[in-house]
């Protein structure tokens, strides 16, 4: 009996014989990602600013069997960035998490924490981005690529002493939907991975007293902080084949932050 799931292709999450590069690599989302990645059997580019949290992860890789090479760069220097990604011999797969935040209140931001955001959270993931594309397409018609960008539940919502940081990420969906379109035909989709607080020490130098840690969890009707394992397999499935019709699109990993 013909049937039109005889033909049905199952879904794949691994990654084997790609190429992934992923910005703020050295530790909490980024670290993360790159594990989930690795295991999915894709080649690593870890990027951040320090050497030593590089390539501690970069030798965890490879004791668990995976390739991971390390690029100290900057990704504010735009054409350090560009350098690095130019002189790839392959490229498909773009997870541009490296960001950052400054939480209070409106009238004590200073010109230093609104231009240090704007430049890491905005300007360089659009640099590197770019970048990105560029290479992508350099592989060859038909090659495509994925390009995630690292946004978050504040690039769909508002919040108290967090009036740059939510600019900075809904300015992140924007980008993410425009690239998404222009880029379609040439097969390279683009999304934006959006997590809740995750339990990272960066989250806990904010999150610093159980009644700071209380008042947050009690606005996310899941309960609890998410912690770096629940969001890598999101970024997995972005990465992967398995979301091939996926694109321009938010995945959201907030606990229902943004569904009240």
């Amino acid at each position: 009996m013909n049937h039109e799931l005889d033909s049905m292709t199952l879904p794949t999450f691994q990654l084997d014989g790609k190429v992934a590069l992923i910005t703020g690599a050295g530790s909490g989302i980024g670290a993360g990602i790159a594990l989930a990645l690795s295991a999915a059997g894709a080649s690593l580019i870890l990027v951040g600013r320090s050497a030593n949290t590089l390539s501690e992860v970069a030798e965890l890789i490879r004791s668990r069997g995976g390739d991971a090479r390390v690029s100290v760069c900057d990704v504010t220097d735009s054409a350090a960035i560009r350098a690095l990604i130019q002189g790839l011999p392959q490229l498909d797969i773009l997870v541009n998490n490296a960001g950052t935040n400054y939480p209070e209140p409106i009238l004590e931001v200073s010109d230093a924490h609104l231009d240090a955001m704007l430049d890491l959270n905005v300007r360089a993931c659009f640099v590197t981005a770019q970048a990105a594309v560029a290479k992508m397409r350099a592989n060859g018609p038909g090659q495509g690529g994925v390009i995630i960008n690292v946004s978050s539940q504040m690039g769909h919502v508002g919040a108290p002493e967090r009036t740059v940081y939510c600019m900075t990420k809904h300015a992140v969906e924007g980008l993410t939907k425009a690239m998404a379109v222009e880029l379609a035909g040439d097969g390279i989709r683009v999304n934006t991975l959006c997590p809740t607080f995750v339990d990272t020490p960066l989250v806990r130098n904010i999150v610093d007293t159980p009644e700071k840690e209380a008042a947050l969890v009690a606005n996310i009707p899941l309960g609890a902080m998410a912690r770096i394992e629940d969001v890598v397999g999101a970024a997995l499935y972005l990465a992967s084949d398995a979301a091939r019709m996926v694109t321009g699109t938010s995945l959201k990993v907030d606990g229902g932050w943004t569904a009240q």
